[in-house]
């Protein structure tokens, strides 16, 4: 699936195709507005890519000590673009793999 096509699916859609990702869901209940539906499935992925959506959605969330903690389990500093840029971004590397 490209980018593209997953922010069509999120428009035209009120869930995410059940063979989506674990955290590709989590940035799709983002995306849709609910913060505690994509919390709840990032905080139960026990992976790095799990845990970098998890830093993402405490930054979104103005929490920066519990975001900041999350961003180091995923091995990665805290982004210093904008919360857009980085769900994009999370998007764009979920989908790749």
């Amino acid at each position: 699936m490209t980018f593209e096509a997953f922010i069509e699916h999120i428009a035209q859609n009120d869930a995410p195709d059940s063979d989506f990702s674990a955290t590709l869901t989590s940035l799709w209940w983002d995306r849709k507005g609910d913060w505690d539906r994509a919390h709840s499935i990032a905080q139960d992925i026990p992976t790095t890519q799990g845990s970098a959506v998890h830093a993402y959605l405490h930054r979104e969330e103005g929490v920066l000590w519990n975001a900041d903690y999350w961003y180091r389990r995923a091995g990665r500093p805290r982004p210093e673009i904008s919360l857009a840029a980085e769900w994009e971004a999370l998007v764009r590397e979920m989908l790749t793999g």
